[in-house]
């Protein structure tokens, strides 16, 4: 066989192969390349990024237990003793008006609840399973619908989120990681649960009025099983083209998705080890953390974050060009824990004073620092100085002039000095340090 003949063929197979590869590829990579969001999307996903601030709200029959929303797995109790629960979950203090206008308060934009956790259960009117809030509980009402009613009302936007995981499923099948206690049966069929996940989303999405989006978890329960991610993707933005998707997969972002979360962690870092394979992708970020540690209801928790780390945490989250996402799990009286009110309401009022610095702004110009982090709109940047015992800051040159600087709280001079082959530097008195963010305004020449 000549060089050239074996050239060809050769050439000639490598061509079949890639051919075929695209043939037996997943439908996730094919028809997940294809999205285009929307121009609604794309508005929707500017006024996400401009939003900052969110109240994340994890409540369930788990409550009862006041043990947290993943009792059932922990304490492995089988589904005949986990389905006791609703019984014993009537909400007769959940006032709607009331954890809206909290939000409201705590400055927050919009809330992200659970509509479905790990259990299964239907915080909502599901048509598809009796194994929800109206047919099982004696509180017999759709707590989803009365808060979707008071969220527009109040003008707050609401996310749904959605466990895509199940313990009690009996088509969640193969099983996962967790819940192998619950005492499922040895069988399924797995796209049949899908077909059940897809039609309690189209109520969701078809039923509750105008939503900003669905929130995803429990793909990494079973991270190599086919999701059929684009069908339900797809599902999601032609109910509603201005819903963001979102996923709590702990991976890179995959297409078709309009939002990426990190859990308990800013963008790029791996602290509460859950974000190891989350690269930080092109998409508008959020960050979500608990108050104390637990995300459901927890009695026995008493490690409550303070306010000023609290704040620290979405000053830190919008210079990583992320929204903070806070945690509350009501209890089973459907009334929220003081502990959590005074917290919410206490940052609140700091944003009421220093709100311009975090809404509506980038991170950047330059990345977070051990002292703080800078956000940016227009020609102004701002300093959030919240961890600087000196008195003089040196940084990197900003990318235009500096005309003014000044300190955000009174508009009091800041005196600075330009260096072009040293960089900037501002001089802060002690009597300026304010004890939770000293905050300058630099503005910049140009735009």
């Amino acid at each position: 066989m000549t060089s050239r003949l074996r050239f060809h063929r050769l050439f000639l197979s490598l061509i079949i192969i890639a051919m075929s590869s695209l043939i037996i590829a997943p439908a996730l990579s094919i028809a997940q390349s294809a999205y285009r969001p929307a121009s609604a999307n794309l508005e929707a996903r500017r006024w996400f990024q401009e939003a900052r601030f969110g109240l994340f709200i994890h409540w369930g029959v788990y409550s009862v237990l006041s043990k947290g929303e993943w009792v059932m797995n922990n304490d492995k109790m089988p589904i005949a003793d986990y389905e006791k629960l609703p019984a014993q979950f009537n909400p007769t203090e959940f006032d709607p008006v009331e954890w809206v206008s909290l939000a409201k308060a705590a400055g927050m934009k919009y809330i992200t609840i659970t509509s479905k956790h790990h259990d299964g259960f239907a915080m909502f009117d599901s048509k598809l399973t009796d194994w929800d809030i109206v047919d099982r509980t004696p509180y017999k009402k759709d707590v989803l619908k009365m808060l979707a009613d008071e969220c527009q009302k109040q003008g707050i936007k609401l996310f749904f989120y959605y466990s895509q995981l199940d313990w009690r499923h009996p088509d969640y099948f193969p099983r996962g990681r967790t819940g192998l206690t619950a005492g499922r049966g040895e069988s399924g069929e797995w796209f049949k649960y899908i077909d059940f996940m897809d039609g309690q989303l189209r109520e969701l999405l078809t039923n509750y009025g105008p939503i900003g989006g669905i929130w995803f978890d429990g793909m990494w329960d079973k991270p190599k099983a086919e999701w059929r991610v684009e069908q339900t993707y797809k599902l999601i933005h032609e109910l509603q083209p201005a819903a963001l998707v979102g996923s709590n997969h702990h991976i890179k972002p995959i297409p078709g998705e309009d939002f990426q979360m990190f859990e308990k962690d800013l963008p790029g870092h791996n602290t509460a080890g859950f974000n190891e394979q989350s690269e930080v992708g092109e998409l508008p970020l959020e960050t979500c953390e608990t108050i104390n540690n637990a995300w459901g209801y927890n009695a026995d928790d008493k490690k409550f974050k303070s306010t000023k780390d609290l704040i620290h945490y979405l000053v830190r989250a919008a210079g990583y060009n992320a929204n903070f996402l806070l945690n509350v799990g009501p209890m089973p009286n459907g009334k929220i824990q003081p502990e959590f009110v005074t917290r919410l309401k206490d940052i609140g009022q700091w944003l009421e004073k220093n709100g311009e610095t975090i809404y509506g702004t980038r991170g950047g110009p330059l990345t977070p620092r051990p002292w703080g982090v800078t956000t940016r709109k227009g020609n102004k940047v701002y300093l959030h100085i919240i961890n600087w015992p000196d008195s003089v800051l040196s940084m990197p040159k900003m990318p235009q002039k500096v005309k003014t600087a000044k300190f955000f709280k009174d508009g009091s001079k800041v005196e600075f000095l330009e260096h072009d082959k040293y960089g900037f530097f501002i001089r802060i008195p002690q009597t300026a340090v304010d004890e939770i963010d000293t905050i300058v305004v630099l503005e910049l020449a140009g735009q």
